[in-house]
């Protein structure tokens, strides 16, 4: 298998969808509230995945861990650092985007 490419819309594909335009045009203090809830999201539903998983539900298991993926893609895209860093140092680094967690 080949290196994962470095294209942001490769890594969060929820960047590729016009509705993300719209939610960057919203006030830094709109997308601040907006991430911290999906972060919220993301936490809880990975919590439900793991206890899904737990009790041998692996298609509950699945839903939730999606629903975590989806609202931590949102919340990165939508973040005050949301355009992807790529490292300074390209010779030594791998070919890794840094996104802000």
């Amino acid at each position: 298998m080949g290196p994962r490419s470095t294209k942001a819309e490769v890594r969060n594909p929820v960047l590729a969808l016009p509705a993300v335009a719209r939610l960057r045009a919203l006030s830094p203090e709109a997308r601040q509230a907006l991430q911290y809830i999906l972060l919220d999201i993301q936490r809880d539903a990975r919590v439900r995945a793991e206890s899904s998983w737990r009790s041998r539900k692996p298609p509950v298991a699945a839903y939730w861990a999606a629903c975590g993926v989806y609202a931590g893609h949102i919340a990165r895209s939508i973040g005050p650092g949301s355009r992807p860093r790529l490292r300074a140092n390209r010779s030594t680094a791998s070919h890794e985007e840094i996104t802000p967690c």
